[in-house]
């Protein structure tokens, strides 16, 4: 399943294009030398984590920022040669240098120019033999080196420079540091801080199956010859038909995790801060260890740099030195000395931590929460407890002393230079890096707030209302109030608005116009609230919102404002985001202009930047969740029941709907010129006034789809030139300049921005392209089409006015803006209640209407049915909620649509063929519903009976126990409480044991009638056991949807869910409750266009051109996200697969292997994605000779899947082919066979018993049963595949004769078995027998199965081949064109080609 990590598509980069081609032509003049540094820099794991580990979070802000100043002054002098340059600086090659620490041996480093000097710190504070020096400095011939310069900029450094470590005298801040990082080490190995969620830690799970480090199957003895000794039987759970989903083993134990204990206590003594007196000695502050043999010891941090033991006791404080001091720089040395155990635990410890893979414990850019937990012991830990009440201001790493000024940084970040690669990569780099630490200081704001833990700023109103400062993050809770939302539909579009606003806030960013500022935004659901966090504009807590709103409204549309600024900065904005200028009355009745929906507001901060906010209606509303009182939608709408009627007015299409429809207009567009031209040629005879009407009919004819057919008769019906003078004379009227402007704009044709008329015909497009059969049939179209397009291209003046007549016809009818070029646009301020437009513009507000009609109804007539299209065909492939909600945002369709879209897969013929994807919708639908009754069911919880209200809660979801009873806090508790309750009520608190009423029917007829209310489908189910009965779900898959979108984190045990006698849950089973969190995520555009070059130059065939850029995609990500994020995650796939396609089987597995370890720690270690990887991951071990490891990893993912989404699902044949080949590949035939005849069923169902899959399938199970001499089974198999081959594939194709061979043998070996035991009954023992061959099948020949199965054939490339090889690859997408290529043919060395950009 392709898998975008932002809902926001690729927006066009600010670059200019022209400026990008060269780029990319340098970069592939030069590809071959750069890309020998750049591989060496990318596979040496060594450095490149250790440089990412900077990235991830090492380099604190201030580096960053230094690094900006100087790049902005010295990098960049020669403008002209900027091109030249940017080549140059991506190929500066690394160099090595020697670094000499006190008491080891010196040892090389290689570093790169671009490095600063604090990232050889990092390392040095990494490495095993130093990790434990915080305090020191580099030091070059004497002279101490600045940690912010950059190595390039040291005078006197190059190859073999020798760097002298030297420890440097402590300060309070170094000490802390220092304890700190000692703490750091002393957990490295400790998985608490993954399953609490706290400091960007997440779990990973791959070592424990491949046994440490994949990467060494060189040196270690290869696997294959030992095949008797490889235990291949799975665990009960993971066999085919087995019934039972067991929780335990998705978290299995880490041998490592068993903590080697080095300390018992390491804490701040209670002696600090040190007296006066004992200050002036240089006592910087005191801590109190005990070490394990028991021994309690005080320890001083001296300014001298020296640590030594003093003879205070707990309770008596004396600051002598102790007989014998021990006097060492480092606590770690100190406590080698006194304490053996210390020394013995701490070197094993530092040498597992070393041996792990560096993507085990770098930081992830934003935080993962484990939905499982084992129970964790708590251990004590002073940072922890410092960290949890000092906010960590005092030890703000990044600026000392004050808090993060978050608006600052956000926006300075935004205003860095970006004319060539290295400052974009800068910036980009800057602006991820400040988003990430946004969000996490974000997230722990909403989480004090809704805790209590923060005072509100109006701390007198009712709890609803109140508003937090904290950290310089401004918090609001998703309330209605000041009945501000009272007429879009109160408490509901309250909670809607956030996330509305934090698209529009993605939109503008991804835009990214300069001199255009939004907000930092973050929604935080937590305990049932949502908070929105946002950065704060300067200067607006001293103003009233009235005084300072100079653009837009702050009461919907009653009084409005307007600003030339504005309108200048929002212009640049409009293309892009599809939002039309279009003017409103205010409430004198003036006309005012605007560039937005009128709810976004303008405000010019006290740092004179230009600040856009409440970016609710960016993109126009949704008309079938809005009735409209004398509005009629399109009849595809009304057929489907809509318009229905939404809880909140501020339902709104998607960004992806918006483009999806523009660019199936525009193709709509190309098409009509392009018949006209045809018929103008065909008739030039006959009257030019004709030619509209023909054309209207001649297309009325050909189009299928209704509602175009629709638009342009109304379009058409109207006279033609006259509307067009008015339209124009309008704009003019109301702003000359601007209409001019306008023009401009509008006559640069569709290329600007992204409708590039070539990117539309290499048929990217997403809607199902009615366009496609309709070309080809006709013939002379092509070359009418390039006409038109041609016509488009040119500015207005040089067409003739037939030509002319033809743009502007086709205009009309696609509802275009401009009559001269395709410009389709919205107004975002249609049907919103309290707008009223000026008279002169009712034409263009009608047009808008009927446009907004159009989209509503493309959405239910085209988006939807081409999702179901794709699932049908296996191109959109969900497993789980998360996924299927990324198929529908992908196509631009809401959640809210869900109900529709179950209910049109009820009525595919298709449907037995669907069946997963029903299933996992409605599981998604029933957890929603769960979720919002959860939602204000929490809301009257008090803290103390959190876990009780949560496991009861579930009980009543899950269980099937009929009466759970909730388990109230004691009486005492809560008296006691009762008199406290009124200082400080949970915000919107009610009855606080309401919760402990909830009965199972009650939850269920609520979730039944909340799936009616919001979703519109109807759910007949009364109990959690009717709902898995009907529906055939799994309840721990609900248990884990339900829990990942709630937040709940449970323990990790086996649950009796179906018992009748005890509830499945106790409140000791609900662990955590952690924020759900919603942010925009910055993207690396550079990045981006070199990985989609990549992937296009490999679905060309150029397989190495295609590797070097993915290589240099790689390298580019990993300079803007550290090592670690989901895009780096299918940068590493691609690779592994183009490496294992290439023949480099060890490169493969290294790659895959990062790719399977960041999928797990980013995505989370069971998301659909991960099991993807994991598969992946077998195949590269099988093809190395690992067998043993690639049924592990074979089996983990079947349980992963069994888990997620249950047996019956098709990517579980190709999982299970995989595994009963591999089980035939070691000899464990019954076992095979138990595997590749569940895939058989599957595929079976899913594919349609006609399909070449089947037959693959049938082969493999005929190959098992040969290998165990069953060869009548074998034969009856066999005929079955050669059925299908012949009637779909023909007599003469290959694959039928192949089969017929391999039918042949069958007869000929099951004739001989016969023979031979004729003969031993006929002759008894004496009988000569002849000796059968029975194969055990090759290793090669199982390999060449599975590449076959999973879609990877090889291609022995030589030029000939290569150029036979594209030949066919165009002659395949003309026949995709066609629409005639069937089912995708398994063998053709095409697959490579099909697969590779999907998987």
């Amino acid at each position: 399943m392709v898998s975008k990590t932002d809902d926001i598509p690729a927006s066009v980069p600010s670059c200019n294009p022209a400026d990008l081609a060269d780029e990319a032509g340098d970069g592939a003049q030069d590809g071959k030398d750069t890309s020998k540094t750049r591989l060496k820099d990318s596979c040496g794991c060594g450095h490149s984590a250790d440089k990412a580990m900077v990235n991830g979070d090492g380099a604190h802000e201030h580096t960053e920022e230094a690094e900006l100043k100087q790049d902005g002054t010295g990098e960049v002098d020669g403008g002209e040669e900027s091109n030249e340059q940017e080549v140059i600086v991506i190929q500066d090659t690394g160099f090595t240098v020697k670094i000499q620490a006190p008491g080891t041996e010196p040892f090389d480093l290689q570093v790169s120019p671009q490095e600063m000097v604090q990232e050889i710190h990092q390392v040095l504070m990494d490495r095993e033999d130093t990790c434990h020096r915080t305090c020191f400095s580099l030091q070059l011939d004497g002279n101490v080196l600045d940690n912010f310069a950059e190595l390039k900029s040291i005078e006197g450094l190059q190859e073999g420079s020798l760097l002298k470590v030297v420890e440097e005298p402590y300060t309070v801040r170094e000490a802390r540091i220092h304890v700190r990082h000692i703490r750091d080490l002393l957990k490295s190995l400790d998985p608490s801080d993954a399953y609490n969620g706290v400091d960007c830690n997440s779990l990973s799970f791959l070592s424990i199956f491949t046994d440490g480090d994949l990467g060494d199957s060189g040196k270690r003895k290869k696997k294959g010859s030992e095949l008797e000794q490889i235990d291949c039987t799975p665990p009960e759970h993971i066999l085919p038909g087995s019934k039972e989903r067991p929780l335990v083993p998705l978290q299995p134990q880490n041998k490592d995790w068993k903590p080697m204990q080095c300390l018992k206590v390491l804490t701040m003594s209670g002696w600090n801060p040190p007296p006066g007196n004992r200050k002036m000695h240089g006592d910087l502050m005191y801590l109190y260890i005990v070490t394990v043999e028991e021994r309690h010891v005080s320890v001083t941090d001296l300014y001298t740099a020296v640590l030594y033991l003093r003879q205070s006791t707990t309770y008596t404080f004396n600051p002598k030195p102790a007989n014998p001091s021990f006097l060492s720089h480092s606590l770690v040395e100190l406590l080698s000395q006194i304490s053996p155990a210390f020394k013995k635990n701490f070197t094993a410890l530092q040498k597992k931590r070393v041996q792990r893979h560096p993507f085990e414990r770098i930081a992830t850019p934003f935080q993962v929460y484990s939905w499982t937990a084992p129970q964790v012991d708590h251990a004590m830990d002073c940072v922890r407890a410092e960290d949890a009440y000092t906010s960590r201001l005092g030890y703000e790493e990044h600026i000392p002393g004050q808090t993060r000024d978050w608006n600052e940084e956000l926006q300075t970040t935004r205003e860095l230079p970006r004319k060539n690669l290295p400052e974009r990569l800068l910036r980009e780099r800057a602006i991820f890096k400040v988003h990430s630490d946004f969000a996490a200081a974000a997230t722990r704001g909403a989480m004090a707030v809704i805790d209590g833990n923060v005072m509100a700023i109006n701390p007198g109103e009712e709890t609803r209302m109140q508003m937090f400062i904290w950290n310089n993050i401004f918090f609001s809770l998703g309330f209605d109030v000041r009945d501000h939302y009272r007429e879009l539909g109160g408490d509901a579009a309250a909670h809607a608005a956030p996330t509305n606003d934090l698209n529009g806030v993605r939109a503008y960013g991804a835009v990214d116009v300069e001199g255009l500022y939004t907000l930092g935004t973050v929604v935080v659901d937590y305990r049932g609230y949502r908070v929105t966090a946002q950065s704060i504009i300067p200067g607006i807590l001293e103003r009233e919102q009235e005084q300072s709103v100079i653009y837009g409204s702050i009461d919907f549309g009653k009084t409005v404002v307007s600003h030339s600024k504005y309108m200048e900065l929002l212009e640049k904005t409009s293309r892009p985001l599809k939002v039309q200028r279009h003017n409103v009355l205010n409430e004198k009745n003036d006309t005012v202009e605007l560039c937005s929906s009128v709810e976004c507001k303008g405000i010019i901060g006290n740092d004179g930047r230009h600040y856009i906010l409440d970016l609710l209606r960016t993109f126009p509303p949704d008309l079938n969740f809005l009735p409209v009182d004398g509005e009629e939608l399109p009849p595809e709408s009304q057929r489907q029941g809509f318009p229905r009627q939404h809880r909140h007015r501020l339902a709104c299409l998607r960004q992806e709907l918006i483009e999806a429809f523009v660019e199936h207009r525009y193709l709509l567009f190309m098409k009509m010129a392009a018949l006209q031209l045809m018929q103008q040629k065909a008739n030039k005879d006959t009257n030019k006034s004709e030619t509209p009407a023909i054309t209207e009919t001649s297309e009325t004819t050909t189009e299928s789809n209704t509602d175009t057919t629709q638009t342009q008769t109304t379009a058409s019906d109207s006279p033609s030139a006259p509307t067009a003078e008015v339209s124009t004379d309008n704009s003019t009227s109301a702003a000359p300049q601007a209409a001019t402007d306008g023009e401009e704009n509008s006559l640069k044709p569709a290329t600007n921005g992204p409708l590039d008329p070539a990117a539309t015909q290499n048929g990217e497009c997403k809607s199902p392209l009615e366009g496609k059969e309709l070309e080809e049939s006709i013939p002379g179209l092509a070359q009418a089409k390039e006409l038109a397009e041609t016509l488009v291209a040119e500015d207005g003046s040089g067409i003739d006015p037939k030509s002319r007549e033809v743009v502007l016809n086709a205009c009309k009818a696609v509802g275009s803006i401009s009559n001269t070029s395709f410009d389709i646009r919205f107004n975002p301020d249609i049907f919103s209640p309290g707008v009223r437009f000026p008279e002169d513009s009712v034409d263009d507000v009608q047009k808008q209407k009927q446009l907004l009609k159009d989209a509503a109804a493309f959405l239910v007539s085209c988006q939807i049915p081409s999702l179901v299209k794709d699932c049908l065909d296996h191109s959109a492939l969900p497993m789980d909620g998360a996924t299927l909600t990324e198929a529908l945002h992908q196509r631009g369709i809401n959640i809210r649509y869900l109900g529709t879209v179950l209910e049109f897969v009820d009525k595919t013929p298709a449907k037995s063929q669907l069946e997963h994807f029903y299933r996992i919708g409605i599981s998604e639908l029933i957890t929603r519903c769960a979720k919002h009754i959860f939602k204000t069911y929490l809301q009257g919880v008090e803290l103390s009976a959190l876990s009780a209200a949560v496991s009861h809660f579930l009980n009543c979801f899950l269980s099937s126990f009929p009466d759970a009873v909730a388990h109230l806090p004691p009486d005492e508790l809560v008296s006691r409480r009762k008199n406290r309750k009124r200082r400080n009520r949970v915000p919107g608190g009610g009855d606080n044991t309401a919760w402990a009423s909830l009965t199972p029917s009650e939850l269920w007829k609520n979730i039944a009638s909340e799936a009616q209310s919001y979703y519109h489908f109807t759910i007949q189910c009364d109990s959690v056991d009717q709902v898995v009965e009907k529906y055939s779900l799994q309840k721990t898959t609900l248990l884990r949807e339900i829990s990942i979108k709630t937040g709940i984190q449970i323990l990790i045990k086996e649950y009796n869910f179906d018992s009748r006698h005890k509830p499945a849950f106790t409140e000791e089973d609900i662990l955590n409750i952690f924020p759900v969190v919603k942010h925009v995520n910055p993207k690396a555009s550079d990045a981006f266009h070199f990985f989609q070059s990549g992937q296009a130059k490999v679905q060309q065939g150029f397989l190495k051109e295609g590797c070097e850029l993915i290589n240099e995609a790689l390298n580019l990500f990993n300079n803007v996200y550290g090592a670690m994020h989901v895009e780096i995650c299918a940068c590493l796939r691609l690779l592994a697969r183009l490496n294992y396609i290439m023949g480099d089987h060890p490169e493969a597995l290294s790659n895959q292997q990062k790719a399977v370890l960041m999928s797990e720690r980013v995505l989370g270690i069971e998301h659909p994605n991960t099991i993807q990887e994991y598969m992946h991951l077998a195949l590269y071990c099988f093809a190395n000779g690992q067998l043993s490891t690639a049924l592990k990893l074979l089996y983990r993912a079947r349980y992963l899947m069994l888990l997620v989404c249950g047996e019956d699902h098709p990517e579980m044949a190709l999982l299970d082919s995989n595994i009963g080949l591999v089980l035939h590949g070691v000899m464990e035939y019954d076992l095979s066979l138990r595997f590749l005849e569940n895939a058989l069923t599957i595929n079976t169902k899913y594919h349609g018993p006609r399909s070449l899959k089947v037959a693959l399938s049938h082969h493999l199970v005929a190959r098992v049963y040969e290998s165990k001499a069953e060869f009548r089974s074998a034969l009856q198999h066999e005929k079955e595949g050669y059925t299908i081959y012949k009637n779909q594939m023909g007599e003469a194709h290959e694959k039928t004769k192949e089969s017929s061979e391999y039918l042949k043998y069958l007869t000929q070996q099951a004739v001989a078995l016969q023979r031979t035991m004729n003969e031993i009954y006929k002759n008894g023992s004496n009988a000569s027998i002849m000796p059968l061959k029975f194969t055990a099948p090759s290793m090669a020949s199982v390999l060449e199965q599975l590449n076959i199965i999973n879609g990877i054939i090889f291609i022995p490339l030589s030029q000939k081949d290569l150029e036979n090889l594209k030949a066919e690859v165009q002659r395949r997408q003309q026949l995709q064109e066609l629409g005639k290529s069937e089912d995708p043919i398994e063998d053709s060395p095409l697959e490579l080609e099909d697969k590779i950009p999907i998987d």
